[in-house]
């Protein structure tokens, strides 16, 4: 029998040493490898930097707490992803973090788009960003989300329920337009993911099941659509995923529902898209294939699945998101209080408050997300002391970064960065508290340059309609 914490499962282990795969480092402030963007640095007895820029330079100029975006790491990395899968469509999950000129970054640098959302969409399009080169997301489209899609002639849909293709056959006739499209299948695969961001098993809300028949019905009803042009089959497995073992057994089965379909219909669809879900390296514990080596063993598994059914490869596609936003980007908070709590047996751990919160990065508390940080604005002789960067909010699941070893002499105004913040930060923000969401700026050569704005009181005030007029 398990039991549980009085205090709940997420205080159980509040009375053990620090998990296994932390550390206590010799230097607390030595960068680990992996988890920080391209120009991150600390030159000896200097702060940390980002793009030619200090810490507190940033801090400055652009308040606290802001999200940083690294522009040559996030240029280099959505690069290296169309040069690793040239010939692949590869599309750039905006879900993992948009704005205007992240868009015009993606399309210079060579990438597609995915949107999910009449705001994401509305975004790419006012960007000026190529409709043709746009992929729809969405299990719920409203019938204003298709029928900007199909006027402004987005260059697919990824079709997600009945009801959906019933839709896209009357927006269709009644625009006189076709729609390019895929079907999203869930495969039944279990990716060793949160289960908040597994979307390939069968009790979930995204797709038509390959086990319960229902993806191939999809699938015939869209080729018989008179204004439907059936482009392929959509799978995605989930999200922070490290290895190829979920992609091999979903490329296996959405292959054989090609040849299930090719058979009904004599079409042998001519494209197969497999989704994101690409891990990054949060903590020095993530370890993740690098984009080279997944390009590579993908191919390789499409490739021994075509063989096994006696299929030509398809065109081939996948949607990085997190793998080219989330490094690139670094959050900087200001600490504002320090308290030392007595774990028993002679353990304390030393809470660090920010300015921040779960109101600007909500997947610590949603799926217990692990971070990492270091004292960003100064280097320190102290000893390393386990902390815990907890935020603002009026929650005691209000923690940015559970486990972390940070010198003890952090005290208030010293800044804290937390590294792989450009993903689902940003986009997952809220106002809870009526607290108003950070700027997102980008750095480059020791220029900034504002992509999203920093909200103010005054701008949640103006929606509360009490106190208009």
């Amino acid at each position: 029998m398990t039991h549980m914490h009085v205090a709940g499962s997420i205080h159980a282990d509040a009375t053990s040493a620090a998990p296994v795969w932390l550390v206590r480092p010799a230097d607390a402030n030595a960068l680990a490898d992996g988890l920080w963007s391209t120009t991150v640095a600390r030159a000896d007895g200097d702060e940390l930097r980002i793009g030619g820029l200090t810490a507190s330079q940033i801090i400055a100029e652009c308040g606290s707490p802001v999200y940083v975006i690294d522009e040559i790491d996030f240029r280099g990395r959505a690069l290296s992803w169309a040069n690793a899968f040239a010939g692949w469509g590869v599309y750039y999950a905006g879900k993992s973090f948009l704005c205007a000129t992240v868009a015009r970054w993606v399309e210079e640098e060579g990438l597609n788009l995915d949107v999910s959302s009449l705001g994401e969409l509305t975004v790419a399009l006012r960007a000026g960003f190529p409709p043709e080169r746009i992929g729809l997301h969405g299990n719920n489209k409203s019938d204003e989300l298709l029928r900007l899609a199909l006027t402004a002639g987005v260059g697919r849909i990824i079709v997600d329920s009945s009801d959906e293709i019933g839709r896209l056959e009357r927006l269709t006739a009644e625009l006189g337009v076709r729609a390019q499209v895929l079907i999203r299948v869930t495969t039944g695969v279990e990716a060793h993911t949160h289960e908040y961001i597994a979307t390939a098993h069968e009790d979930q809300k995204f797709g038509f099941s390959i086990t319960g028949g229902q993806a191939l019905v999809a699938l015939v009803r869209t080729f018989h659509a008179p204004n439907l042009d059936l482009m392929g089959i959509h799978s995605h497995i989930g999200s922070q995923i490290f290895d190829t073992n979920g992609f091999e057994v979903a490329a296996r089965r959405t292959l054989r529902l090609m040849s299930q379909v090719k058979e009904a219909t004599g079409l042998m669809l001519p494209e197969l898209d497999l989704g994101g879900g690409f891990g990054i390296a949060y903590t020095v514990d993530d370890t993740p294939a690098t984009v080279g080596d997944l390009a590579a063993s993908l191919t390789d598994i499409v490739d021994h699945e075509c063989r096994a059914f006696g299929l030509t490869r398809p065109k081939l596609s996948l949607e990085p998101g997190r793998a080219i936003s989330g490094p690139a980007g670094t959050a900087l908070y200001t600490v504002g209080t320090v308290k030392d709590v007595e774990l028993g047996g002679g353990q304390t751990r030393r809470y660090l408050s920010v300015d921040g919160g779960m109101s600007d990065n909500i997947r610590p508390a949603l799926y217990a997300a692990e971070y990492s940080a270091v004292l960003a604005n100064r280097v320190s002789d102290a000893a390393p002391v386990l902390s815990r960067v907890v935020g603002l909010h009026c929650e005691g699941g209000d923690i940015l970064v559970r486990n972390v070893f940070l010198p003890g002499d952090v005290s208030a105004s010293d800044v804290l960065a937390v590294p792989a913040s450009g993903a689902y930060s940003r986009s997952m923000a809220s106002n809870y508290n009526y607290t108003p969401r950070p700027g997102v700026v980008s750095v480059r050569d020791g220029r900034i340059s504002t992509l999203v704005r920093r909200e103010t009181l005054d701008d949640l005030l103006a929606l509360d309609a009490g106190l208009l007029g």
